[in-house]
C-alpha cells in the first residue's frame, strides 16, 4: 500500500518534525529485532523516493514505486520475509534517517550516501551503487568545470551531501557560491529548468534520470569533473546485526551470481519508464569491483 501523494506532503511535514524531535529518545526504545517485528506485524514498511529515478520513483497515477533500489529492496524481502506485505512510504533525503531510527521505516530504499556521520544513526547494507556528484546545466551554458562555480547560483536538494560538497568547493575557490535548496530533486530541477539556477548539483545517476524524464531531454547536459564519489546503499535500523547479515547475504548472492549486474543494466542501460529513455550509464569499474568483493565502507574511505 502506498501513502497517497495528495495527502503525503502535510503528513510528511508533521511526521518528519515529530520524528526528528523524538528520534533519539524513541530510537532507544525500539529493541525488537526487525525480522521479529516484521513477522509479528505481517508487513514491511519501505521508505521510497517519489522523484529519484532510476533509484526510486513513483510511476503513474496508481503511485507504483519502481527503480533500482526499490527492486533490490523487494528482492531482499522476498527472500528474508516472503510472507510479509510490502508497504511503501514516500520519504525525502531529510526525513529518511529519523524515520528509520524510530522504527517507522523498516528499510530505506532511496539513494542514500553511506558516511561515518550517518553510521552513528543507522546501519547500511553493502554498497550497491557508487555515484559521482556532478552538475547538470542547460544546453548552451558556459559552465564546464566546478572551478567556474564561484559567483554562480546553484541548485541542490535539501538533505543531500551535494550541499556539503558545494560548501567545501566554495572554500576551495575562495569565492561565494549562491546555493538554492529545493525540497526534493523535482523542485531542484525546476530551478534549473526555469533559469533560476545556473546548474543543479547531484549524483550523476539521478541527474541522468531527471533529464531523461524532463520535457526536453536534449535541453540539458551533465558536465564538469566530479565533486566526489559516494557509496550508495540500502539502510535500516542500527544495532540489529541479524537483520544486516540477512540483507547483506541476499545482496552478496545477487552480486556473485551475476544477477545484480542484470538488475543494474535494466535500470541504467535499458530504456526505463515512463518515457522509455535510456540513461546510458553502463556498469563502471569501481562498482564492478564492489560486486566482486562487496563491502559497506563509508564515503570517507573514498576520499583517502
Amino acid at each position: 500500500m502506498a501513502i497517497s501523494r495528495k495527502t503525503f506532503p502535510a503528513l510528511a511535514a508533521g511526521l518528519a518534525l515529530a520524528c526528528m524531535a523524538a528520534a533519539p529518545a524513541r530510537a532507544q526504545t525500539v529493541t525488537q529485532p526487525t525480522l521479529e517485528k516484521i513477522k509479528a506485524s505481517g508487513k514491511v514498511v519501505l521508505g521510497v523516493r517519489e522523484t529519484s529515478p532510476p533509484m526510486a520513483y513513483a510511476l503513474g497515477a496508481n503511485e507504483k514505486y519502481v527503480g533500482y533500489h526499490v527492486e533490490l529492496c523487494e528482492r531482499v524481502l522476498k527472500e528474508i520475509a516472503p510472507d510479509a506485505k510490502l508497504e511503501y512510504m514516500a520519504v525525502t533525503a531529510q526525513n529518511t534517517l529519523p524515520l528509520v531510527q524510530n522504527g517507522t521505516l523498516d528499510m530505506g530504499c532511496g539513494p542514500t550516501t553511506n558516511n561515518t556521520a550517518r553510521q552513528q544513526q543507522v546501519a547500511f547494507a553493502v554498497t550497491t551503487y557508487v555515484s559521482e556528484v556532478r552538475m547538470a546545466v542547460r544546453k548552451g551554458s558556459d559552465l564546464q568545470s566546478i572551478k567556474q562555480l564561484g559567483g554562480r547560483t546553484i541548485a541542490a536538494s535539501t538533505g543531500t551531501t551535494a550541499v556539503q560538497l558545494l560548501r567545501k568547493q566554495e572554500r576551495a575557490l575562495g569565492a561565494p557560491i549562491k546555493t538554492i535548496l529545493g525540497k526534493d530533486h523535482h523542485e531542484s530541477f525546476m530551478l534549473l529548468e526555469s533559469g533560476r539556477a545556473d546548474a543543479f548539483v547531484l549524483d550523476d545517476n539521478l541527474l541522468a534520470g531527471m533529464i531523461a524524464n524532463s520535457k526536453d531531454p536534449s535541453a540539458y547536459r551533465i558536465v564538469g569533473e566530479p565533486l566526489g564519489a559516494e557509496p550508495i546503499a540500502l539502510l535500516f535500523r542500527k544495532d540489529d546485526p541479524g537483520f544486516k547479515v540477512a540483507v547483506d547475504g541476499v545482496l552478496t548472492r545477487l552480486m556473485q551470481s551475476g544477477e545484480m549486474e542484470k538488475i543494474y543494466t535494466k535500470w541504467f542501460v535499458n530504456p526505463i519508464p515512463p518515457k522509455n529513455v535510456s540513461l546510458n550509464l553502463p556498469l563502471g569499474t569501481t562498482l564492478r569491483q564492489l560486486f566482486a568483493t562487496p563491502n559497506d565502507k563509508p564515503l570517507e574511505t573514498y576520499q583517502q
